[in-house]
C-alpha cells in the first residue's frame, strides 16, 4: 500500500515561477477560508437551535430520562440559536 506525501511548497517553482501567486491569490485564499469558517458557525448555529425545539417536543418521561424538567426544556427551547 502506497503512503501519502505531504506537499511542500518552495519559494520558487519551475523556471522561476512562484508556486503560490501573491496578493490576488492570498485574499481569495483568506475570502474562501473565511466563508467555510462562517458557514461552520452558521451550521452549528442552527444545530444548537433543532437541539433546543427537540426540547420542547420531548414528553414528560423523555426528559425524565435526561434529567431535565419541564420548565428547564421549555426555558432552554425558547433561547434564541445564537446564545
Amino acid at each position: 500500500m502506497a503512503t501519502i506525501e505531504t506537499i511542500h511548497y518552495t519559494d520558487a517553482g519551475l523556471h522561476g515561477k512562484a508556486l503560490r501567486p501573491s496578493g490576488r491569490g492570498g485574499f481569495v485564499n483568506r475570502l474562501v477560508l473565511m466563508f467555510g469558517s462562517l458557514m461552520r458557525w452558521l451550521s452549528r448555529m442552527l444545530e444548537r437551535r433543532r437541539s433546543r425545539l427537540a426540547l420542547l417536543e420531548m414528553t414528560d418521561d423523555q426528559l425524565k430520562d435526561i434529567g431535565i424538567s419541564r420548565c428547564d426544556a421549555h426555558n432552554e427551547g425558547l433561547r434564541p440559536f445564537w446564545d
